[in-house]
């Protein structure tokens, strides 16, 4: 077998690919030069008295842009169909668009679905009127699919963990039998992004990487807001001694740099002390915390389904957390092994508590902030006079008033726990050291980064996409919202 090149019987698409590309950018530049000395031609008015577009020069450039910015994303779109059609008869692209073509069909389908139910969908539907916010938003569901998919081992085409010295730094497009004779029956015949310096697959890794940032960012963002939220609001709604001594606590963690927090609460002498064990003990009670108050509120005047509800996410919420936090060899030992449902990895759970500690008093105070102004409109008036609970007015009155700037603002804190992972894992702290996070994935590559560039350069593409697709989910979301 001979290695594989880039595009194989794709070339010709290369050609065009390009092409509109260079077209894109050059016209773009050109609107921004234009728009400098030349102002949008004002509309004309018809016969009848009704105005019409006009189109004057910076109209016509726009129009190009147009057509541009569709020969580029059409030119993609026969890359993944070929791709998916020619395999690595299509090169290593072909190959890795026929690997992928499970996420690609999830993306077509969650893509065509949300179009075609847009106006159902409340401001999730609102996103599909902002190009930026489709953008990001197909960025992101990509490497959520692939981390989905990669976990029934229906994308990766080695075992991001198993060795080769054969393959060591080998180059993309690598076929696995020129080196060690025949592959085994079902096995796949390339390393399609080359080998690491173990003779490690980074294809297979840099896809696995992805599912280690999906389990960990979005969830530990979310046990942050819920934090932030069950202290924020009480904070900015009741005010007096409780609002001082939870913004000076804020603002304490705050003044330790970011980076330098993260690095205290994994390393591995904090970890030896339990510390970062009793932290997460006490913050996935927040959880519990705040469905309890929030169905507690809301279902107050009827008992008997606050009592069905208060049970039910008591008890299945209390045993997950009991599942959590309880280690057959840790420092906690509550639960016996048979009702034991998972056990996290060390590393992971440090990880996720150190992401949820240092986020969550930023958190605290964007919510105490945001509450602070909603607390005096006039509708939380209304509620206070109806003789509403302070809970249910925080929680029913004032925080889905609070929901948009909240969402922006976990997308982009998504982002930067995504960095941040990044960084821990460049840096070999939290983590195992042969996890395939893109981290870990970065350093071992950067030691030859200047002979061979591939292993560091996959995962670092892969872990720009996904932040910037976070970045452009929330310019589309806050324009969105601006608008609601």
């Amino acid at each position: 077998m001979e290695p594989l090149t880039w595009t194989g019987a794709l070339a010709p698409l290369t050609t065009i690919l390009f092409t509109a590309f260079a077209a894109l950018i050059i016209l773009f530049v050109l609107r921004t030069v234009a728009g400098l000395f030349l102002a949008p031609a004002p509309p004309t008015a018809q016969a009848d008295g009704t105005l019409v577009d006009a189109r004057g020069p910076l109209e016509m450039i726009d129009t190009a842009m147009f057509f541009a910015l569709l020969a580029v994303i059409g030119t993609l779109a026969l890359f993944i169909l070929g791709g998916i059609a020619f395999d690595t008869d299509g090169g290593i692209i072909g190959g890795i668009m026929r690997r992928l073509m499970p996420v690609w069909i999830a993306l077509a389908l969650t893509l065509g679905l949300s179009y075609a139910f847009k106006r159902r969908l409340g401001l999730y539907g609102k996103l599909f009127d902002s190009t930026i916010g489709v953008i990001g938003f197909a960025l992101v569901m990509f490497w959520i699919f692939c981390a989905i998919f990669v976990s029934f081992d229906l994308i990766a085409t080695y075992d991001p963990l198993g060795q080769s010295g054969a393959m060591k730094n080998e180059l993309p497009g690598t076929p696995y039998t020129r080196m060690i004779g025949d592959v085994a029956d079902g096995a796949y015949g390339y390393y399609l992004l080359g080998g690491d310096n173990l003779g490690r697959d980074v294809f297979s890794r840099m896809i696995a990487g992805s599912s280690v940032v999906v389990q960990i960012a979005p969830l530990a963002t979310l046990f942050a807001f819920m934090v932030g939220i069950t202290l924020g609001l009480p904070a900015a709604y009741q005010g007096g001694k409780l609002d001082t001594v939870l913004t000076f606590i804020a603002n304490l963690i705050l003044a330790f740099p970011v980076i330098l927090l993260f690095y205290l609460l994994v390393t591995p002498e904090i970890v030896a002390t339990g510390i970062p064990t009793y932290m997460a003990a006490v913050m996935f009670l927040f959880p519990i915390a705040f469905l309890t108050i929030l169905l507690n509120a809301r279902y107050h005047t009827r008992p008997t389904l606050r009592l069905i509800l208060l049970t039910a996410v008591i008890g299945g919420l209390g045993w997950l957390y009991l599942s959590l936090i309880s280690e057959p060899f840790g420092v906690f030992r509550i639960l016996p092994n048979a009702l034991d449902l998972f056990d996290v990895p060390g590393g992971i759970l440090i990880v996720f508590v150190a992401v949820v500690f240092v986020n969550a008093p930023t958190v605290f105070r964007i919510v105490r902030g945001i509450a602070l102004d909603i607390k005096t409109r006039d509708y939380v008036a209304a509620a206070q006079t109806r003789g509403e609970g302070k809970w249910y007015i925080m929680l029913w009155e004032i925080l889905p008033n609070a929901r948009g700037p909240l969402i922006v603002d976990f997308c982009l804190r998504v982002g930067y726990t995504t960095i941040l992972l990044g960084t821990l894992g460049f840096f070999g702290l939290g983590l195992p050291p042969e996890s395939p996070d893109w981290g870990s994935t970065i350093n071992d590559g950067r030691k030859l980064l200047a002979i061979y560039p591939h292993p560091a350069l996959a995962p670092a593409l892969a872990l720009l996409s996904l932040v910037l697709g976070l970045n452009l989910l929330a310019d589309g979301l806050r324009e969105e919202s601006l608008r609601d």
